[in-house]
């Protein structure tokens, strides 16, 4: 399947060739089905975190129309907001704490 493909893409950049198309076609698929699974608020959680990655590795994209890449890190920057939001509270305190420890992994 294209997400399945999008999201290989996403963990393993080097061994995959950039493929713009698929990544968008993979975002707005994924877009489509937020609003679907909105009653289960840990399927929307990760959802919007997938979605936000996709375009983030689309606004990375160097070869990519200047305006579709401006588009695209306004809109990851938007979805980050929901995901930011929509995670748990003690998640959202350790993200913090560890944005402030300078990324280092506390347990």
């Amino acid at each position: 399947m294209a997400i399945d493909k999008a999201d290989q893409a996403l963990q393993e950049p080097n061994r995959m060739p950039a493929q713009p198309e698929l990544l968008v076609s993979a975002v707005l698929h994924l877009m489509s089905h937020y609003t679907t699974n909105n009653q289960e608020s840990s399927a929307c959680l990760k959802l919007a975190s997938v979605i936000e990655r996709h375009l983030k590795a689309l606004a990375d994209l160097p070869d990519l129309a200047p305006v579709l890449r401006a588009t695209c890190q306004q809109l990851s920057e938007q979805w980050a907001t929901v995901v930011e939001r929509t995670m748990p509270q003690p998640e959202k305190l350790r993200r913090l704490t560890r944005l402030v420890a300078g990324g280092r992994s506390i347990n």
